[in-house]
């Protein structure tokens, strides 16, 4: 089994029973729980001042862990990315410690790969998947299963099935289809997949933590963003240039959006619809997929940001392959 690094990079914990309930089932199932001595500090909203979660950090960098592992998001790692020691952090990749997160965690993983083109995984946060409350359901099967396949080597790729809007762009992935699924996914008609919450990520528009990617795979996820304040991030997306230079758009969860009355029938389908035709003009022929199963839900697939990936169309199927890490 794995040894497991446990720290927070950015909201202080507040759930100290699902902290301990999501330690308890990692040991449960025989890894090495090593939980940063700061873990659970608390300053402000954050989980300690900026310098404690920066040390932190530091600690998981060097723990020579498999898997260091968040606690949890919220806010506080923007923070403190010019802070950050990312030679520190690709070295102990290079040495085979994966970094695993989501949500606020995107925006340690977009500044990694912009400073050193680094993959790390969006995946697990160790209260949210791992510390449910039995009383309210166990951690989902899927999540699970691929958290263990991460540890074990075995984290290969992701599929679901597409929802009937995301049908009419079957066509526009044609081009990126794999019918022999052996055909390894470094080939040159591979694309860079890169993404994550889709707020963390706006927010880093115009800085040095914005990577670079042109003819990438580009996918997002969000919670508690109202239909209308998606499309005017996903427009700011448009208007830098960003969403033209990608292959293919991916959206996945977009949870606890709250709509008003004044919508009138304005949704995420409208935002969706309108993103479509924006990107499938004469000049540009990009698909936008829905349904991933990632965001602050549940069933989460685990994620490569920045590795080389393909992404398949068949039927009412999508997936996307990579090498494992």
């Amino acid at each position: 089994m794995a040894h497991i690094y446990i720290y927070s990079p950015a909201g202080a914990v507040r759930d100290k029973a699902g902290f301990k309930r999501g330690v308890k089932r990692l040991e449960s199932q025989g890894h090495q729980v090593e939980i940063d001595k700061d873990a659970l500090a608390s300053h402000e909203r954050f989980a300690g001042d900026d310098e404690t979660r920066l040390q932190a950090i530091s600690r998981a960098a060097s723990s020579g862990a498999e898997l260091t592992l968040i606690t949890r998001g919220g806010y506080g790692l923007t923070r403190i990315l010019p802070q950050i020691n990312y030679k520190q952090i690709a070295k102990s990749i290079a040495n085979g410690t994966h970094w695993m997160g989501y949500s606020d965690f995107t925006a340690f993983q977009s500044a990694l790969f912009a400073k050193t083109d680094t993959a790390t995984i969006s995946g697990a946060s160790l209260i949210a998947d791992f510390g449910a409350d039995s009383s309210k359901g166990e951690v989902d099967d899927i999540t699970e299963a691929c958290f263990d396949d991460v540890l074990l080597g075995q984290n290969e790729g992701a599929g679901w099935r597409l929802p009937k809007r995301s049908l009419a762009d079957r066509a526009l992935c044609e081009q990126y289809a794999l019918k022999p699924l052996y055909i390894k996914p470094s080939s040159k008609d591979s694309a860079l997949l890169w993404g994550g919450n889709l707020s963390v990520l706006t927010s880093l528009i115009g800085t040095p933590y914005m990577p670079q990617i042109k003819g990438g795979v580009l996918w997002f996820e969000d919670t508690g963003e109202s239909p209308f304040r998606i499309e005017r991030m996903l427009t700011q997306w448009l208007h830098a240039g960003i969403l033209a230079q990608q292959k293919a758009i991916v959206l996945g969860q977009f949870t606890e959006s709250k709509l008003y009355p004044h919508d009138r029938g304005f949704n995420m389908a409208s935002v969706v619809a309108r993103l479509r035709t924006q990107l499938s003009t004469s000049k540009l022929k990009i698909p936008v997929l829905t349904g991933l199963p990632f965001g602050h839900v549940a069933t989460k697939v685990m994620l490569p940001f920045g590795a080389p990936v393909r992404l398949l169309c068949d039927g009412s199927d999508a997936m996307l392959l990579w090498d494992e890490l």
